[in-house]
């Protein structure tokens, strides 16, 4: 009987070569005698590699203010530097600088880990938030000059006195339905830990408390938009909402966050991927200035393994993405897992609805998560130590490829019989650090995974070419941004690896046709446009089945992508125009729906609400 992956070579052969990429690097090649460890607590200094296994991310956006997203904020953990530059081959309108937050309290001890692109303030220029192990998050708000600069971001705390947090991702929508973005932040270590300060010595330095059940980590906060200005001195102001999530704070161990209306009703949900811990589905039932959260959970079936069930898993959870995967017109959720052979073998998820429309709606309203896992089936349940990981159409087929960032430490001695025993070790002990196993720098722990690239077989079943596409790179990579930066109708997307040289993946597949969609909303002066955070896109396909995309490009750990929406025409017989529903809000915060009819190529679609205002060509 052949293996459950195995797919034969001529098959697989046909599907990679719809794919070429090629490499452009984006940050310093490496070097011997690069730092490849943080400095650290001496309550962790025997598993340094470890802690410093995180702290790589990139983002696409536009910093000049137009609508192509063809720059890049990259975290180069070498460093601890965020870096903004034009994505390589693409015009070099500027030149390439390090933000810095000029004024602000910056502990030795904090350490960036991702960089988020968001017009906090809705001006329309793209604002960039960065945050951190060891603080708060920091908004750097982009004045109005011509020329990207360090001197056009203008830095402000998010929160009055940089508390310490140890964060690991962000996400935002309009949470509330206002009109204005609200902030998600997901933190990790708890809240006040120092990890990476040598000095500090508090017992708040602890590890999971379980492998499968940890709640002692960070805490899940909610900061919904209050105020802002423009110009010269702009400045956004967000207000914490404790009780967003409950009465009682949400504590875990956030490795990723996803936004995305899952039922249709014009507010966003939100999953928390939890490492160590069961992942959370997060029901919006907010009201204008009122953000209010529900969780729902899963129903195990007869044949659904216990930790298959969304919400209730024992698994490491650390990416999210979501896809509509078969043109049925409701996404699925995507989530990333260890899933080492021979290592700790759990799972990837791919949960697909088994409800739609209103009746999706009124389940998860009342607590209960329509959703079964079919990642065994699809082949997508195993990948390696699974980060980061993204659904995009890069050849315009029609459906998603599915990429995973893999790895963890990479070094020569191989950890993982120790690291077993710790797993099998009584949950008792695990909170203590100093009864983890070593792992120091020189040590491996699936170090040398290779990044994957799951490619749809025409069956439905998927299978990974991402040695013949030439995107198996086996450095630690832990996020991916994907976007068109040169406008060519073909998606690329950085690779932001952790102690090594970052990349640039440029899309020179032979693709098929697309219809490309830059939603944008007026705001400020006359002719500013920001990009329509939280709009739907219904696309109706010649073959009279209906896809759907969603403009939330905050999703999983360490990428940001593009606020764009690219649906591949492949395998369509196109007579003419598409008709495309969209629906949005505006901000003042009222719902809006329109159909257009649009040619396949890039579009610049301004979404008044009193439909007078034309498409801006691209």
């Amino acid at each position: 009987m052949a293996a459950p992956d195995a797919v034969p070579a001529t098959d697989r052969a046909e599907t990679a070569a719809h794919f070429h990429f090629t490499a452009h690097p984006l940050n310093d090649p490496d070097r011997p005698g690069d730092r490849q460890v943080r400095p650290v607590a001496p309550a962790f200094s025997h598993i340094r590699s470890w802690i410093s296994t995180v702290g790589a991310g990139a983002g696409l956006f536009a910093a000049d203010g137009g609508t192509v997203s063809h720059d890049v904020c990259l975290v180069d953990p070498r460093t601890d530097t965020v870096t903004v530059q034009p994505a390589p081959g693409t015009r070099k309108r500027y030149r390439p600088f390090i933000l810095e937050a000029r004024g602000l309290s910056m502990p030795s001890y904090a350490a960036p880990m991702g960089c988020m692109p968001a017009d906090l303030n809705q001006d329309g220029w793209q604002d960039l938030v960065v945050y951190y192990w060891g603080r708060s998050p920091v908004l750097f708000l982009r004045a109005s000059a011509v020329t990207p600069s360090r001197a056009a971001f203008v830095p402000q705390e998010l929160v009055p006195g940089h508390p310490v947090w140890n964060t690991n991702a962000m996400t935002l929508g309009d949470f509330d339905g206002d009109g204005h973005p609200d902030l998600v932040v997901g933190n990790y270590f708890a809240d006040g830990a120092r990890v990476l300060d040598p000095t500090a010595r508090q017992s708040s330095l602890q590890m999971p408390s379980s492998m499968s059940d940890a709640h002692n980590g960070g805490t899940l906060r909610f900061f919904r938009f209050t105020g802002a200005r423009s110009g010269s001195t702009p400045y956004a102001h967000f207000a914490e909402v404790p009780d967003a999530f409950g009465p009682r704070p949400l504590y875990g161990w956030t490795l990723a966050l996803g936004t995305q209306d899952l039922d249709g009703d014009g507010r966003p949900d939100l999953y928390q991927a939890n490492d160590f811990a069961p992942d959370r589905l997060l029901v919006n039932e907010s009201r204008p200035g009122a953000p209010k959260f529900r969780l729902a959970v899963g129903t195990r079936h007869f044949t659904t393994p216990k930790s298959k069930v969304l919400g209730k898993d024992s698994f490491k959870g650390m990416g999210v993405a979501f896809a509509d995967l078969d043109r049925s017109g409701t996404p699925s959720i995507l989530v990333g897992n260890i899933t080492e052979p021979y290592g700790l073998q759990e799972s990837n998820f791919v949960f697909r609805p088994t409800a739609s429309g209103e009746w999706l709606q009124r389940l998860l309203h009342r607590g209960e998560a329509p959703y079964d896992d079919h990642s065994e089936g699809m082949g997508l349940a195993r990948s390696g130590w699974t980060w980061d990981l993204v659904a995009a159409d890069f050849d315009n087929s029609g459906y998603p490829q599915v990429m995973h960032a893999t790895g963890f430490v990479a070094g020569r001695t191989d950890r993982w019989a120790q690291l077993q025993e710790a797993a099998m070790s009584n949950d008792l002990i695990l909170r203590h650090p100093e009864l983890w196993p070593d792992v120091k720098p020189g040590d491996d722990l699936s170090g040398h995974d290779p990044n994957t690239f799951f490619a749809r077989l025409p069956q439905g079943r998927y299978v990974d070419v991402a040695k013949q596409a030439g995107v198996a790179s086996t450095a630690v990579t832990r996020g991916f941004a994907v976007g068109d930066v040169d406008g060519d109708g073909r998606l690329d997307f950085v690779a932001a690896n952790q102690w090594g040289q970052s990349v640039l993946y440029r899309n020179r597949s032979q693709a098929a046709p697309f219809l490309g969609m830059r939603l944008r909303l007026p705001v400020g002066p006359a002719g500013a446009t920001t990009p329509a955070i939280g709009a739907v896109a219904r696309l109706r396909l010649p073959d009279g089945r209906i896809t759907q995309q969603q403009v939330y490009p905050a999703n999983g750990h360490g990428g940001v992508a593009a606020p764009d929406l690219l649906f591949g025409l492949g395998g369509q017989k196109l007579a003419g125009p598409l008709r495309v529903d969209i629906s949005w809000r505006d901000t003042a915060g009222v719902r809006h729906e329109r159909t257009e009819t649009m040619r396949p190529g890039w579009h610049d679609l301004v979404l008044a609400a009193d439909d007078k205002r034309p498409e801006v060509p691209a």
